[in-house]
C-alpha cells in the first residue's frame, strides 16, 4: 500500500488548543462596554459543599501571565495565580450552600452565586462574560455567555482559578469539623473515600441530598453526571 502523505498544513487537521486572551474584552470595549468582568463558578459536581462563583475586572496593563483554565493549573500555581489575581484586579467571591442547591437546583443556585459575584464587584462591571451557556439573571448590566470561556476570555480563566482555590480552601477547612470523609483530600466529589465515608457514617450537613446516590427521590440527573465537571 502507497504510504499516506503528510498533510501539509498539519495546524488544520489537529486540535489546537485554546488559549484564552483579552480579545473578547476589548470587543466590548470597543462596543462602549467598561470595565469588563469575566465570572466563572467551581464545585457543580460534587456530592457535598458548596457551589462558589467569582467575578474578576483585570487591569489591562497588570494580566498575570499563565492564566487559564483552573483544571489545566497545578494546585501550586493555581495559588501562586490567586494571590496576584487579587493583588491586581478587581475581585468579588460569593456561594450557594448544600441547602440552597437542595432547595432550588444546582444550575440555579450557580447562577444566583454568579450574579451575586459579580453584582458585589466594588467596580461595577458595565459588560459581564460568563462561562458556559447561561448570564445570570437579574444583572444591571448585559453580558455574553461563552462556551469553554475560560479557555477563550483570560478574565474567565481568572475568575475561574478564584472560585477553584477560593472551594479549595473552604473544603479543606471543613475537613476539620468533618474528617470523616476526607474532604481536604477530594473537595466533596464522589471518590471511593468520599463514598465510603457515606456509607459508614451516613451525609453530613454539608452534603447535598438532591445528588444521587443521597437523594430519596428517583428522578435528577444520574451519578456519572454529577461527578464530572
Amino acid at each position: 500500500m502507497k504510504p499516506r502523505t503528510p498533510p501539509d498544513s498539519p495546524l488544520l487537521f489537529q486540535a489546537v488548543p485554546l488559549v484564552p486572551d483579552f480579545r473578547l474584552e476589548l470587543k466590548a470595549r470597543k462596543a462602549g462596554h467598561w470595565p469588563v468582568a469575566g465570572a466563572d463558578e467551581a464545585g457543580r459536581g460534587p456530592l457535598a459543599g458548596p457551589v462558589v462563583a467569582a467575578a474578576v475586572i483585570l487591569d489591562p496593563k497588570r494580566i498575570p501571565e499563565g492564566l487559564k483554565d483552573s483544571k489545566q493549573l497545578s494546585a501550586q500555581r493555581r495559588e501562586e495565580l490567586f494571590v496576584q489575581i487579587l493583588a491586581t484586579a478587581t475581585v468579588s467571591i460569593a456561594s450557594s450552600s448544600s441547602t440552597r442547591i437542595d432547595e432550588t437546583d444546582i444550575r440555579k443556585a450557580s447562577l444566583d452565586a454568579m450574579r451575586r459575584a459579580i453584582c458585589g464587584l466594588a467596580i461595577p462591571a458595565s459588560y459581564v462574560l460568563t462561562d458556559g451557556l447561561d448570564v445570570p439573571p437579574g444583572l444591571d448590566c448585559p453580558g455574553q455567555a461563552v462556551v469553554k470561556g475560560d479557555a477563550r476570555s483570560v478574565s474567565i480563566a481568572a475568575a475561574s482559578i478564584v472560585a477553584k482555590v477560593t472551594r479549595d480552601r473552604m473544603m479543606a477547612r471543613v475537613h476539620r469539623v468533618f474528617p470523616d470523609y476526607g474532604f481536604a483530600a477530594h473537595v466533596g466529589y464522589g471518590t471511593a473515600q468520599h463514598r465510603a465515608g457515606i456509607e459508614k457514617h451516613g451525609p453530613c450537613s454539608l452534603h447535598r441530598m438532591s445528588f444521587r446516590p443521597l437523594r430519596k427521590v428517583e428522578d435528577g440527573p444520574e451519578m456519572d453526571e454529577l461527578i464530572s465537571e
